[in-house]
């Protein structure tokens, strides 16, 4: 059965004519739980700079009749800010061995349709190309099971990652600041990596 949607593959400077689209679209999609960001998009597009500074990054987007439904993101731990850097150093790891795969965003109508593997596939199948890289790894932000905010029947994604072959490693932990829905300040939040050994 063919897909309904296209996917576009694009590098380093091939990226900036989409940073703001991309930026909305983060700031969409992660409105949602878990992170519940209160993001703006200057925000978005000096983060977002670090893909286009990196020449063997990858950002895939992905369309659904022209319209901007989801993306992914990924590039050399390397290459990354010293925030992600960090519990990787302090563990010891070679960073020149580590491929980071930021965010995958899909907007909820377009969820549950083969996306997010279709994401990991092409992240992974990069990393390869522009290797070799021992680990690939992301990080998700962690919160209480009671969180007030927590959705009435809602599912981590954490059998989906372990399916993939992820092992979370709860002493690979960052810390990143956002400002939260209801926050008048931005707050410090954590986040646990997930690491996939390629052998």
């Amino acid at each position: 059965m063919s897909s309904p949607f296209t996917y576009e593959e694009l590098h380093g400077e091939a990226i900036r004519p989409h940073l703001r689209e991309l930026g909305g679209l983060r700031i969409a999609v992660f409105r949602e739980y878990p992170y519940l960001y209160d993001g703006d998009l200057d925000y978005e597009e000096r983060y977002l700079e670090t893909y286009v500074r990196s020449p063997r990054s990858l950002v895939v987007l992905l369309r659904h009749e022209g319209r901007l439904v989801g993306a992914t993101t990924c590039l050399p731990m390397g290459d990354e800010s010293p925030e992600f850097q960090a519990p990787f150093l302090a563990a010891g790891y070679d960073l020149g061995e580590v491929f980071y795969f930021g965010e995958s965003i899909i907007l909820p109508e377009c969820r549950g349709q083969g996306a997010g593997h279709e994401f990991f596939r092409r992240r992974e199948e990069h990393a390869q190309r522009v290797g070799p890289f021992r680990h690939t790894a992301f990080c998700a932000v962690d919160r209480p099971v009671d969180h007030t905010l927590r959705p009435e029947g809602y599912v981590p994604l954490d059998v989906f990652w372990m399916r993939l072959g992820y092992t979370k490693r709860p002493e690979l932990r960052c810390e990143l600041e956002w400002k939260e829905i209801g926050e008048t300040e931005p707050s410090r939040k954590g986040l646990t990596f997930w690491v996939k050994e390629r052998g």
